[in-house]
């Protein structure tokens, strides 16, 4: 009976704890876009639903997360960024009612993020 307790309590540790669910349709916190999470091939993407300025480079419908997985401590993929063009590493964690996405490079050591809130 020990032995069943022990072998369950180590099969608990090493199955990692799910992320939170980030599908849905979140707000920019400065008020600027809306992007909606949800499933895609898989894994979660992020497309733009609302913008507030219509000379931004980005544009309603494009994508711009990618590939997010659940991994420790949130979410993890690629991120792209309509202002330079260019994709980074994306993370996505995920507070209550708040998210925080931020792409990276060099290996995390130069970050980018930006806050979200669920909209309603």
């Amino acid at each position: 009976m020990k032995r069943i307790a022990l072998t369950l309590a180590a099969l608990t540790l090493a199955i990692p704890a799910f992320a939170a669910d980030i599908t849905g349709e979140w707000k920019r916190t400065d008020g600027k876009s809306r992007i909606r999470m949800a499933p895609c091939g898989g894994a979660i993407c992020g497309t733009i639903s609302w913008l507030r300025d219509s000379n931004s480079p980005a544009h309603v419908g494009q994508r711009v997360f990618f590939d997010l997985k659940p991994s420790e401590g949130g979410w993890a993929g690629s991120a792209f960024n309509p202002e330079d063009g260019k994709t980074y590493d994306g993370k996505v964690t995920l507070s209550g009612a708040a998210m925080t996405t931020s792409g990276c490079v060099l290996g995390g050591l130069i970050c980018k993020s930006v806050n979200w809130t669920r909209a309603n």
